[in-house]
């Protein structure tokens, strides 16, 4: 491996803004077709930005207010999608803010819901890319649409909130989680749009893309993975706004969320499915979290993978390992996959510039991982458990060549007796009690670094 090469592409992690978006533009030119809305982008990836949201969460607030597009939530989740900071992290500072543990539970809840997909993820692997289960109600016109339509794309479709939605996920990268649920909702059920193409064009566009968190909400708003399909209706949309779309809206009266629930449910399906919903039943039984068995004797000095999940300094792996060298591999199997925007490139490169030293190569990990390991002396590699059916699969086959050491992230629950994914309820249930206890003492001083 090149290793020169390998740091010049890493040092371009470490540019300003403004040449940040013209040298991943250069690079990746497939990707850029948002480098105007790259160049607008008013969050910043790394750290520093992180800690500031962080010091600005209120979980009463965010208890009372969640469910309006202009409450208090904590807009953490770019961060915590790739690693910045940790559910644990947010857990602690919100445990800290209350004087009882139920009044943050709101707040940790959600983030369980987090926790939840990336666990479900581990589990089913590519397979969230297909139906989970089912549906328990069947469309009364067929859901066959494999593209997002071009005026949703070009955020004219006539429906002001929906074009208001989509012209917000283009230029900022983010949605309130109640925005998402609608847009996903009118796309599937009102539009007729296979939830596989509103996934895909979502995880093009989010500064937090996880295919765990996006592909299994639009499975759960479609009906193939929760107990009924997620509906709304034009009063829900008023109330949660601020009445911000429906007054200026051309096709207010008639649009296509106007309506009781119980005439929406009778205007896009039938009735009942004909058979229940039926999870699959891998997601029964203990969770496994091994993917690699582990090295006989562990290691003294490995490459620390630094994939999409742990994109920081703080990773488990970077804290387990100090003094090993870092890199993060850019893999074309990923680009082709998720085909994600310029904005989200440079939110992961600001994010990767707080690594010192990390060396960033394109090319399979398979191939990039031991012959960097060699290059750079290491005896093995550590990474951070991943959900990620790509990076767990490149680990192993790596660790048919090389000791490959899976370092578990910081605890967010106790799921030692968690033996059931079906659904969240059951799993909350589990946790629910570890998940509202501290890991660390809340009367210390947050850490700035």
């Amino acid at each position: 491996m090149d290793i020169a090469a390998a740091r010049a592409l890493g040092a371009v992690t470490a540019l300003p803004r403004g040449p940040l978006v013209e040298a991943l533009a250069a690079r990746f030119p497939a990707h850029a077709a948002d480098a105007d809305a790259a160049r607008r982008l008013d969050v910043q990836g790394g750290r520093a930005a992180a800690l500031a949201r962080l010091d600005a969460i209120d979980p009463g607030g965010y208890a009372r207010s969640r469910n309006h597009v202009g409450g208090a939530v904590t807009r953490l989740s770019p961060w915590i999608r790739h690693g910045v900071v940790g559910l644990a992290e947010v857990r602690d500072v919100a445990l800290a803010r209350v004087r009882r543990a139920e009044d943050a539970e709101k707040l940790v809840s959600e983030l369980a819901w987090r926790d939840y997909w990336r666990q479900v993820h581990a589990v089913l692997g590519e397979r969230i890319d297909d139906d989970v289960e089912g549906p328990t109600m069947q469309p009364r016109a067929p859901v066959a649409g494999t593209e997002v339509p071009d005026d949703v794309l070009a955020a004219r479709t006539g429906m002001a909130c929906m074009d208001a939605f989509a012209g917000r996920l283009h230029d900022s990268g983010w949605l309130h989680n109640h925005e998402r649920m609608w847009l996903a909702s009118w796309l599937v059920h009102a539009r007729g749009v296979r939830w596989q193409a509103g996934a895909r064009w979502f995880l093009r566009h989010l500064l937090d893309g996880d295919p765990a968190s996006n592909h299994l909400s639009w499975q759960w708003v479609a009906g193939t993975f929760s107990a009924r399909p997620y509906l709304f209706n034009r009063e829900n949309l008023e109330t949660y706004t601020g009445n911000a779309h429906c007054g200026t809206c051309e096709l207010l009266g008639r649009c296509d969320v106007e309506g009781s629930y119980e005439g929406l449910t009778d205007r896009f399906f039938v009735g009942p499915a004909g058979r229940e919903s039926s999870p699959p039943a891998s997601l029964r039984g203990r969770l496994v979290r091994t993917f690699v068995p582990p090295p006989r004797g562990g290691l003294t000095r490995p490459l620390v993978w630094v994939t999409l999940g742990a994109a920081s300094s703080r990773g488990a792996a970077a804290l387990a390992f100090p003094t090993s060298p870092r890199i993060h591999v850019i893999d074309p199997a990923w680009l082709a996959a998720e085909h994600p925007g310029l904005k989200r490139l440079v939110f992961l490169c600001e994010c990767l510039a707080d690594i010192q030293d990390l060396h960033v190569v394109e090319g399979p990990p398979v191939d990039v991982l031991p012959a960097a390991a060699a290059a750079l002396g290491c005896d093995g590699i550590a990474l951070e458990w991943t959900p990620c059916p790509r990076e767990r699969a490149a680990a192993a086959a790596v660790a048919r060549v090389l000791p490959v050491s899976v370092v578990d992230e910081a605890p967010f629950c106790d799921r030692s007796r968690v033996d059931d994914l079906r659904r969240f309820s059951r799993y909350w249930q589990r946790v629910r009690a570890s998940a509202l206890r501290p890991t660390s003492d809340p009367t210390e001083p947050h850490p700035s670094a």
